[in-house]
């Protein structure tokens, strides 16, 4: 028989070992399941739902969830499936390290079958938002992260998106690759977009950058993105290299988030560098934007200055060989086309947000304009925009050993419309050069002039059409060649001089032009043309609001002759589709103007006459050009 004592030592070790039987045999982890409730919705500010909980205790501890849900957002519509599902969500954590002082380390998650519903209504209410707010303590560390069967439909109105991903990760360890495909609408058009991500194991691991390969198909639009990162989770220290390419720029705007105008098709690879989301920079890029090469560095500053929080974009740009009809899209034309409307002026509104967005400051340098019938070299623009206002100090076109010059200032008045002033210089244009541009004619000399705009619109058509200002020219000596050859064609040139009265080529005594701008209305106040043969004189105006021309040129011969009576040309109709009247008095010289159908502009009458004689060399001249001097062409 046992003892008294012996029974007494059996009470005491029995009872607790049956008391944690009883508790093993009926202990239910789920429990505890309105405790993680709490703290996962206090956490992300949103309902979490959990169906079941097991845990595995140990050195490692495992915690098993099942049936996790996660809801959406107070006053979401309803029918909407939940923010988040996981059919099965599994952590394991290093208890050994915790109890150690190494902090929280997760060496693993695994989800199951996730479903997300990434979604934004049509008024801007997001349900991705999750109020993390941050305990302000130190993160946790997480090592692999396994996802099997993953799906995301993504809704976002304001962009035009609609699609799904797929996402799962396949292979173990250092070979563990993270696997996403996307196929639906963005900025509506169809995208397809495919993304091969690294083992999730060092998604924060310095020493072993995260090796990403992303391909989008956006429309006509195709992105690549192939290298490394050396903190995806803090989007930081990429080594990639980014390629693109489509038919028009401005269809990147949505993938960018930046404004963009329209250009010509365009394929361009570089260097991405990344610091966050507050700092990227695109280095060492070059491509071909339509018959144009492009090159430079572009730096994105999100996080502004410290007045305020607009981005600043630096940009260094430069071209060897530059086609201007590829830049149109910057002005509101169609790039790589000319205007073939009823309209020449591009009348395409300027967008005040546009202007707002960033603080940019823009370098920019083309070696070589081509174009056979370009009398244009070089092309030089330095712009800054500053709180909506854009300063473009100068634009700047090289014409031989001369230079046309221009200064800029853009200044928005309200959602709608800016005020803009340019003040214009003509520095010793080379005559030669522009006349190589004919192909057909030499010259010499040199041509200088100043001018000035002001004006208020929405778009370059209605700038013009409201503007104020003047142009003056003034030039000496040389002789005269069809600079109309250029646009017209020999037949036409030739016909026009000859209804002029004047040879194909003659010396020149003296030139002077001296234009107002009034309310959009050019008002041909001086336009003197003094040759060997006579004087010429052009008259009228030219409504730049309308594009309709009315001007009257007359030639008054030096030397009487028989049939060498005065005459006179009149130039009507409109920019796109203009005409030239001969006179009845001209008739004797119909045949020789049969082709005045060619198309003509008003200015393409001016003809290439050496700059630099002196003014007493004329005494008509003499005047005109210190007149010409004296106003210094500033608008009044």
């Amino acid at each position: 028989m046992p003892t008294p004592g012996t029974t007494r030592r059996l009470v005491w070790f029995g009872v607790p070992l049956v008391l944690l039987a009883v508790l093993a045999a009926f202990w239910n982890w789920d429990w505890f399941i309105p405790v993680v409730e709490s703290r996962g919705s206090a956490a992300i500010g949103r309902a979490v739902t959990v169906s079941h909980l097991h845990v595995a205790l140990g050195r490692v501890v495992t915690v098993t969830a099942d049936g996790v849900a996660v809801a959406n957002p107070a006053g979401w519509p309803e029918g909407d499936p939940p923010f988040a599902t996981i059919g099965v969500l599994s952590v394991q954590v290093d208890a050994e390290a915790y109890i150690a002082g190494h902090g929280l380390v997760l060496k693993s998650i695994g989800l199951d079958n996730p479903r997300l519903l990434v979604a934004e209504t049509k008024d801007g209410k997001a349900n991705f938002r999750l109020a993390t707010g941050g305990s302000g303590g130190e993160a946790p560390k997480i090592g692999d992260l396994r996802i099997v069967g993953g799906d995301a439909h993504v809704v976002i109105p304001a962009m035009k998106a609609e699609f799904t991903a797929k996402i799962d990760t396949r292979g173990d360890g250092d070979t563990a690759e993270l696997v996403v495909d996307a196929k639906g609408t963005y900025a509506a058009q169809p995208i397809a977009a495919k993304l091969v991500g690294g083992a999730l194991l060092s998604l924060r691991d310095a020493d072993h950058p995260w090796p990403v390969d992303l391909t989008i198909a956006n429309g006509p639009t195709r992105v690549a993105l192939k290298g490394t990162v050396a903190d995806p989770v803090a989007f930081k220290g990429a080594d990639v290299r980014l390629r693109f390419n489509g038919p028009d720029m401005s269809l990147l705007e949505p993938l960018a988030g930046f404004p963009i105008p329209e250009t010509a098709t365009y394929r361009i690879a570089g260097k991405l560098d990344l610091n966050g989301f507050d700092r990227i920079r695109f280095t060492d890029f070059t491509g071909q934007l339509g018959n144009s090469d492009i090159a430079g560095t572009i730096d994105v500053d999100a996080r502004g200055t410290d007045a305020k929080a607009r981005p600043v974009v630096t940009m260094d740009l430069r071209s060897e060989r530059i086609d201007l009809t590829d830049l149109s899209g910057f002005i509101g034309g169609t790039p790589g086309h000319a205007n073939t409307g009823s309209k020449l002026l591009p009348n395409t509104p300027v967008s005040i947000p546009r202007l707002n967005w960033a603080d940019i400051h823009l370098r920019y340098h083309g070696a070589h304009i081509q174009g056979r019938h370009m009398p244009l070299d070089d092309l030089t623009v330095v712009m800054d925009a500053v709180d909506g206002r854009i300063s473009v100090h100068p634009i700047s076109f090289g014409v031989g050993k001369g230079q046309l010059a221009g200064n800029i200032e853009l200044t928005p008045l309200s959602t709608r419309s800016v005020h803009a002033k340019v003040d214009l210089h003509l520095r010793n244009l080379d005559v030669s050069r522009m006349m190589a541009a004919t192909h057909t004619f030499q010259g010499a000399g040199s041509v200088s002039g100043v001018g000035a705009i002001d004006a208020t619109g929405d778009s370059l058509a209605t700038l013009m059409g409201n503007g104020n200002g003047e142009v003056k020219m003034a030039m000496a000596g040389g002789d005269l060649s069809s600079v109309l050859v250029d646009l017209t064609g020999l037949q036409f040139g030739n016909a026009l001089l000859s209804a002029l009265g004047l040879p194909a080529k003659t010396p020149v005594q003296c030139f002077v032009g001296d234009l107002a701008l009034q309310h959009g209305v050019v008002d041909f106040r001086t336009l003197v043309l003094d040759t060997g043969e006579g004087i010429t004189n052009v008259g009228g105006t030219v409504d730049l609001g309308k594009e309709i021309i009315d001007l009257s040129l007359k030639t008054d011969s030096k030397h009487f002759s028989i049939g060498s009576l005065p005459s006179s040309i009149d130039v009507g109709g409109t920019f796109a589709s203009p005409s030239i009247r001969p006179g009845m008095e001209v008739a004797a010289r119909a045949g020789a103007a049969a082709g005045l159908a060619a198309l003509f502009l008003p200015l393409a009458i001016l003809p290439t006459i050496q700059f630099g004689t002196s003014d007493a060399e004329d005494a008509r001249c003499g005047r005109l050009l210190r007149q010409a001097k004296a106003s210094g062409g500033a608008a009044r």
